[in-house]
């Protein structure tokens, strides 16, 4: 071998092809492991670089073959159980595939996501998964520049005149669903916690509909699905049981709070995540109503402890690591150059009976 590394401190691939005896530019494709090599000279930079203690520059070396082997992902919030159990399956199958991911939060807010995808542009991935905080009609300018530049897929949400895969749960059918089990029980004043935030809710059905038009598309889907039901049921739609509020539990306590104490109260609930569901529970404890037996309950997301409820939680469950799975599958295909037309995928949910449904 050849005399030991010329610089000081962190070696380089310079220091390790002097050590090896051989070229940079060989001592880069035997590290690399990429171009011609023969098993000898492979064997002599990699006994240099360990006796050096180099480690290569993955993304440089990447970027010199064109790629990062990494995926951006950007998620609106990153503490409900839904996007963690999304995440999980976009990583799942990226690693199967050999790519890292970086993981970007927003907290639905449409500025931090524009810088989220900047940021991750910058670095170089090979492709994004955004769900988005804007409205399913609200401009969209920041995507519409990083899907020129990346192979892009809408998770979750969806945005109107964005030509991109985008892979979300049928939330309409699962809301239908919910929401004429409870109707199905003879309930008919059955309040929803929570839809997109409008305020004030439309008094006409058709008002609330047009509305939704420039919601966040997964709530306003749930809303529809909701108003679907009354409707097949011929339940007249009674804006005091719709709670259009903002995500938090606070306001999903407040919002129960009042349908609960309208004249003609609600006697069922249909919560459209976890934590719109604990707001309800929180309620309902403090008041010592029970749900099924005091006021008939179905949630959105099936998480672990609603099993454990006393009674057990009806819950509408959604494949979220499917759900990562197909976004992270169709991401990497499109990286891998397929070029058809943009795919919207739609997963069913399934609704899971239990025992927080009873009679009116």
């Amino acid at each position: 071998m050849g005399s030991g590394p010329a610089s000081s401190g962190r070696p380089t691939i310079s220091d390790v092809a002097a050590a090896a005896g051989v070229g940079r530019a060989s001592a880069a494709r035997a590290l690399g492991g990429y171009g011609a090599v023969s098993p000898e000279l492979r064997r002599r930079v990699e006994e240099a670089a360990a006796a050096l203690g180099y480690r290569s520059n993955a993304l440089a070396r990447n970027l010199s073959l064109g790629s990062s082997r990494t995926l951006g992902v950007v998620v609106a919030d990153i503490a409900n159980p839904f996007f963690a159990g999304v995440v999980r399956g976009i990583t799942d199958t990226a690693r199967r595939a050999g790519l890292d991911t970086v993981v970007l939060n927003t907290d639905e807010d449409l500025d931090d996501e524009a810088h989220a995808v900047e940021v991750l542009l910058e670095k170089s991935v090979d492709g994004l998964v955004v769900a988005t905080a804007a409205g399913a009609d609200a401009p969209v300018p920041h995507l519409h520049e990083a899907a020129a530049q990346v192979p892009l897929v809408l998770v979750d949400r969806v945005v109107h005149g964005l030509a991109v895969d985008s892979v979300t749960i049928d939330n309409a059918a699962a809301a239908r669903a919910g929401t004429a089990a409870l109707l199905e029980a003879g309930h008919r004043r059955v309040g929803l916690v929570w839809g997109p935030a409008l305020q004030p809710v439309p008094a006409q059905r058709g008002r609330l509909l047009s509305a939704l038009d420039s919601a966040v598309s997964t709530g306003a889907d749930r809303v529809r699905g909701y108003l679907d039901a009354l409707r097949a049921a011929r339940v007249p739609f009674d804006p005091d049981l719709v709670a259009l509020t903002e995500s938090t539990v606070e306001a999903a306590q407040d919002a129960t709070d009042r349908m609960l104490d309208l004249p003609d109260p609600a006697t069922a609930l249909l919560t459209t995540d976890d934590f719109a569901l604990l707001g309800v529970l929180r309620v309902l404890g403090r008041r010592g109503l029970r749900p099924g037996a005091d006021v008939s309950l179905v949630g959105f997301d099936d998480v672990p402890w609603a099993e454990l409820w006393s009674p057990p939680l009806t819950m509408i469950a959604q494949p979220l690591l499917a759900l990562g799975t197909e976004v992270a599958e169709l991401l990497l295909a499109r990286i891998g150059g397929r070029d058809d037309p943009p795919r919207a995928v739609r997963l069913p949910a399934q609704l899971v009976r239990r025992d927080s449904i009873g009679p009116r």
